[in-house]
């Protein structure tokens, strides 16, 4: 079948030295690395939102979309299923193992739920068959809970108990699917779970209606023998001006509130770390530490804008340190690297959203090179184990086994205690990372 991507060539792996646009020159999907491949280690996906669906408009654009594909019009399941054959088209050229969706990514939005739930059976029907016949598996799924005007004040956190009860049987639908179709994960991505104005909130009912939510979807995946992760997305503003899963701080407190621990990690990505504050590593080395690490939306902002600007990552040097506290961590699990990126608006030739997914994964891949060649050398984890070796001296030990501060204060005492600064050794440590850079 003839798809917009028919003219564009497979993605093969050529090396660093390659000018071929089309070509990969870090992603050698089958190099070992650290006892896995780098296809094992990263687990990439292509993402069907802004892939397929978004046609390049912006909140001042008129008119339709920019980007000519012809799945943007005509009879809406006939329109779903060209889309569905044209993606996996894409799916196969560019060779990555995984791929990523919302159930109203997938297939149209009918008059009731059953209508709806009856055009997301058939569209995933024949995915099912792409599926099998192209070896893509599923990373994740996921169900939109935010572009329709009934979550406009939320879904879980909504105000009406009705839209909560609708948002309820939207995710049944898609989980079940995702189980279906062998998904390693599902995502609960809260859009708009969170508030524009306190004046009109109640905002401990909503939490505890978001916490109650959450509960009932880890119930009903046991319920279905899903044995995928269930992830929440943090993000902390836009489109709310708050949001509850603001970062994995956030969400780590709340998933102790409600005893969910241990049944809900985190799906964190690189635009929306940035947006809460904090450096991407930061907010992987922090789910890593809270045991909720799971999976990654690959993308970045731009340094200059406020908002989720969705770009394919590009720079490697940024990513080197997340990298490492992955490799630290022992790697994503079943979770994986979805970019969730988009061309820019003028990118408007098919071609170039295949060339972004090559420079993203070349990205990755060579973040993930450098890292595992840090991690390998053993300096940096030398340094660290140095700086806190008095922890397993006899001190430290008493310390962590409970000794009071009665007793601390004595021993302070006794032993004229008087500890003197010691050097960080930061720029040493800077120095050492861009050696492996």
């Amino acid at each position: 079948m003839s798809t917009v991507f028919s003219e564009l060539p497979t993605v093969r792996y050529e090396g660093p030295s390659s000018t071929n646009p089309f070509a990969f020159r870090w992603y050698d999907a089958q190099r070992v690395v650290l006892g896995k491949t780098l296809a094992e280690h990263l687990r990439p996906a292509v993402c069907y939102w802004h892939s397929f669906c978004w046609g390049g408009q912006d909140p001042f654009a008129l008119g339709g979309p920019l980007f000519d594909r012809p799945w943007f019009s005509g009879a809406p399941l006939a329109a779903a299923q060209l889309k569905l054959d044209n993606a996996f088209d894409f799916f196969r050229r560019l060779g990555l193992p995984f791929w990523c969706f919302h159930d109203r990514d997938v297939a149209p939005e009918g008059a009731t739920l059953s209508e709806s739930n009856a055009l997301l059976d058939a569209v995933l029907e024949r995915a099912a068959r792409q599926m099998q016949d192209s070896g893509v598996r599923l990373l994740w799924g996921t169900a939109n809970l935010f572009s329709h005007p009934r979550y406009m004040s939320g879904a879980a956190t909504n105000p009406d108990p009705e839209v909560f009860a609708y948002a309820a049987a939207q995710v049944k639908h898609a989980i079940e699917w995702t189980h279906r179709l062998g998904g390693a994960n599902y995502v609960l991505w809260g859009g708009r779970e969170g508030y524009e104005s306190l004046l009109n909130t109640d905002l401990k009912r909503e939490l505890d209606q978001y916490g109650r939510f959450l509960a009932a979807v880890v119930e009903h995946k046991h319920k279905i023998g899903f044995t995928g992760t269930i992830l929440i997305e943090p993000k902390p503003q836009e489109p709310t001006k708050h949001q509850y899963d603001y970062d994995s701080a956030t969400v780590d407190g709340f998933l102790r509130r409600y005893g969910l621990q241990g049944e809900v990690k985190l799906n964190l990505e690189v635009n929306h770390a940035t947006l809460a504050g904090h450096s991407f590593e930061h907010e992987v080395a922090t789910a890593a530490a809270l045991g909720l690490l799971g999976s990654i939306d690959a993308n970045r902002g731009d340094e200059q804008l406020g908002w989720d600007t969705d770009q394919f990552p590009n720079n490697h040097v940024q990513l080197v340190p997340a990298m490492l506290e992955i490799i630290r961590h022992g790697g994503l699990g079943q979770g994986g690297m979805n970019f969730d990126a988009k061309v820019r608006r003028q990118s408007i030739d098919p071609e170039d959203l295949l060339i972004g997914h090559i420079g993203g994964i070349d990205t990755l891949a060579r973040a993930f090179l450098c890292a595992a060649e840090l991690q390998a050398s053993g300096e940096l984890e030398r340094a660290v184990e140095q700086r806190y070796a008095g922890w397993q001296g006899e001190l430290g030990q008493a310390i962590l086994g409970g000794a009071s501060l009665e007793t601390l204060a004595q021993r302070v005492q006794a032993q004229d205690l008087s500890p003197q600064p010691r050097s960080g050794r930061q720029e040493r440590l800077e120095n050492l990372v861009n050696r492996f850079v």
